[in-house]
């Protein structure tokens, strides 16, 4: 393998930060064509850059996120994370106790790599469960743990989601909330709704999170809408409390500059740029489908898995030697050198999903052509079957 280690897929990351960095000063921001739907941003007034002091800031900016937080998520009580892998860290950091378990669920596995990282560093058990039929909660559950949409896209069914609040509400918690608690209360149930909350509730109508019986959701304020990279936390409020006591003494909050920016982003969300992708992405599968089998529908786009990668490049008689994943590396830096086209195997974090995918609801989406995308897309292909069955080539492409 040529990615093996968060370090490789660090460095790579590095790498094409490089590669963006010299596109924006050699071609311009207008060459670059940010994919991932992730692409966030800080839509900031200009009367706001004055007000991002340590104290004046939250003074002005937590205000008016606990009002938009709400309309948009629901819940008694708003909290800003420096990212929903923060905000799921102060969760479990506040609510589980060590030695008793968390317990996933999830529409596809693998979950999220935040969540069983997060339980291993407090000393907690993790299990996660993609089938309802395997589902079960073990005597000494802490938190339950639904996601809405993985990183793939692929969305629980409001049946699903359903179903395991109601067998969550079944069960008791055994220990008080707090030492100033006489009773013992339900099991919490936390969504990770990172773009869920606006996939599940937009393209699926579905309700949220906390109108379905959760009682925490977070969601990303950069996937699927114009906010920064953070992490908004809704729910009830003595669990918000907890939360956000956690997040203060780790840094996990977010800081000012942040917080004006998702509130900025929360007030520019437009849901119509999701339901507009609708059409866009059946007419670039069916384009595409003339020279690929792999391709498939996501709710805002299409994308390819590795091993249906390495399938079509299989297809064509070429021999390979690096793993799915290599590939799919080795693709989304060619689409970005070559190219400029950003997808989230070239740039994300370490952990993340090596699936290619093209999101249509994405800002520059607009301004990229069908056509040229699928000659991109075509173009790219080829240059990839010419250096696949060379791993030292690939090598110099992902981390240059």
């Amino acid at each position: 393998m040529i990615v093996e280690t968060n370090i490789d897929e660090l460095k790579k990351r590095e790498n094409s930060l490089k590669i963006i960095k010299g596109i924006i000063h050699s071609r311009g921001r207008n060459q670059l064509h940010d994919l991932t739907g992730l692409s966030g941003g800080f839509l900031l007034k200009k009367e706001d850059l004055n007000l991002l002091e340590t104290y004046v800031g939250p003074a002005l900016f937590e205000d008016q996120l606990q009002l938009i937080g709400k309309k948009h998520l629901g819940g008694e009580k708003i909290l800003g994370v420096n990212r929903t892998s923060s905000g799921i860290l102060a969760t479990i950091m506040a609510l589980v106790r060590p030695d008793s378990y968390v317990i996933h669920y999830l529409p596809q596995l693998p979950s999220h790599p935040s969540i069983p990282r997060s339980t291993k560093l407090i000393g907690a058990n993790y299990l996660e469960f993609d089938n309802l039929k395997d589902f079960y909660i073990p005597d000494n559950t802490s938190l339950i743990v639904i996601t809405g949409s993985t990183m793939d896209h692929q969305v629980i069914t409001i049946e699903e989601f359903k179903e395991i609040i109601k067998i969550t509400k079944s069960r008791k918690n055994h220990d008080p909330i707090d030492k100033y608690s006489q009773t013992y209360d339900e099991i919490p149930v936390m969504v990770d709704d990172a773009s869920g909350a606006r996939l599940r509730t937009i393209i699926f109508n579905q309700p949220s999170a906390i109108e379905l019986g959760a009682d925490l959701v977070v969601t990303s304020t950069d996937k699927l809408m114009d906010g920064p990279r953070g992490g908004l936390m809704a729910g009830k409020k003595y669990l918000i409390n907890k939360i956000k006591s956690k997040a203060h003494q780790f840094g996990l909050e977010a800081q000012p500059p942040m917080v004006a920016g998702m509130v900025r982003g929360l007030e520019n969300f437009n849901p119509e740029n999701l339901l507009k992708s609708l059409e866009k992405k059946q007419k670039l599968l069916e384009c595409l489908n003339k020279n690929f089998n792999g391709f498939e529908l996501t709710p805002t786009g299409i994308m390819i898995t590795p091993e249906a990668l390495n399938s079509e490049i299989e297809n064509r008689g070429i021999k390979i030697l690096l793993s799915d994943n290599d590939i799919s590396f080795t693709w989304a830096m060619i689409l970005l050198r070559e190219y400029g086209l950003v997808t989230i195997p070239s740039v994300g974090m370490p952990g993340a999903s090596a699936t290619l995918r093209f999101d249509l609801a994405a800002s520059d989406a607009k301004n990229l052509k069908l056509s040229n995308l699928v000659e991109i897309i075509n173009s790219s292909f080829e240059s990839l079957l010419n250096v696949v069955d060379n791993p030292e080539k690939c090598q110099d492409i992902i981390f240059n």
